[in-house]
């Protein structure tokens, strides 16, 4: 079974506050990457790399 994520919606909820953090397994992070390079926003997201391989994605200060 295959699952679609709308990553695009949910850096939206990241830069939005919407939602705190976003956590991403090592198998999904490639497709993760993909659509924070076409983000028009992606200097307020940040991802730190926990032990194993997950990534925690978290929204910078948003201020315009």
């Amino acid at each position: 079974m295959v699952i679609f994520l709308d990553y695009q919606k949910i850096l939206d909820q990241l830069v939005s506050g919407e939602l705190k953090e976003y956590k991403v397994e090592p198998e999904d992070a490639f497709d993760l990457q993909k659509t924070i390079r076409n983000y028009g926003k992606r200097q307020y997201i940040t991802g730190r790399a926990e032990r194993g391989g997950a990534i925690v994605y978290t929204a910078t200060n948003t201020d315009d």
